[in-house]
């Protein structure tokens, strides 16, 4: 009985990776068991990045809102609980826009918490 090798399914599999490879430097866009490993830190990378980004996006929301609080004499913490307790219920996204944004919009709602 002849030996049985899948290579229709190894061949695709390595053109799946060498396509997701497409447009790294040198060896790591040709040549297989470079590329290989390229891709799979990459793909790793991005996992990773994929929940760093929802922090990152958190903490500039969170120094825009300190930035536009401070102006009108507030700390963040400070502001946050005021915003808490005064029944305001915008998000982090949408103060950190009106802070950056919309001045007047931002404080006004200071106006309101004082």
């Amino acid at each position: 009985m002849p030996r049985s090798v899948n290579s229709v399914a190894s061949r695709a599999k390595r053109k799946r990776v060498l396509k997701l490879a497409k447009g790294f430097f040198g060896r790591k866009k040709n040549v297989w068991t470079v590329a290989k490993n390229a891709v799979e830190k990459g793909l790793v990378y991005a996992y990773r990045d994929r929940k760093a980004k929802k922090r990152d996006f958190r903490s500039l929301w969170i120094q825009r809102i300190n930035a536009g609080a401070r102006l009108h004499g507030m700390s963040y913490s400070e502001f946050m609980g005021k915003t808490k307790k005064a029944g305001i219920e915008l998000n982090r996204k949408v103060l950190a826009d009106l802070a950056a944004n919309h001045p007047e919009a931002f404080e006004a709602i200071v106006k309101k918490l004082k």
